[in-house]
């Protein structure tokens, strides 16, 4: 099975896959809406809007594994994320990114090393996995870098369609 493969669910309750993402590239993130790291929203935001029409899909994963930072409900995360930070990016179900009940993506995504070669657990909410056309995985990046960071940036355009 390939990552494009992996059955997901969006925030709302359909079925998708990054499948659906196939020809962009996409910059997956876990989110939060209660962590010291949540202003990164409004960087993830700006990041979707202003590569849309490029190739680029931002997508947040909400993610409670994290002292409890994402309690809320599926109603709750969509309605803070739009009022508070302006979000129009797809949000998945929330998710468990680590240990026994990690989503078989996440069990993928994990594999992947950061620039200091180091793979395996998500570390905090708003760790960033880059994922070219296609669907292979081709960065990751730790939470507190942030999504406008120039190695990001850089990252970002370099996988971009078009």
């Amino acid at each position: 099975m390939t990552l494009t493969d992996i059955p997901l669910t969006t925030l709302d309750g359909s079925p998708t896959s990054l499948a659906d993402y196939a020809d962009r590239a996409v910059l997956l993130v876990n989110v939060a809406s209660k962590c010291g790291l949540t202003p990164q929203y409004s960087a993830l935001q700006q990041l979707a809007q202003n590569y849309a029409e490029r190739g680029l899909a931002v997508i947040g994963v909400p993610c409670n594994q994290f002292m409890g930072q994402e309690p809320g409900t599926a109603e709750e995360i969509q309605t803070f994320c739009s009022t508070t930070y302006g979000v129009t990016f797809p949000l998945l179900a929330k998710t468990e990114v680590n240990g026994p009940g990690r989503h078989p993506l996440y069990a993928e995504l994990t594999k992947t090393p950061d620039p200091g070669g180091e793979a395996g657990d998500v570390q905090w909410n708003f760790e960033k996995f880059l994922i070219a056309p296609g669907g292979a995985v081709v960065n990751r990046f730790r939470p507190r870098t942030e999504p406008d960071a120039p190695e990001v940036i850089s990252a970002i355009e370099a996988v971009l369609p078009s």
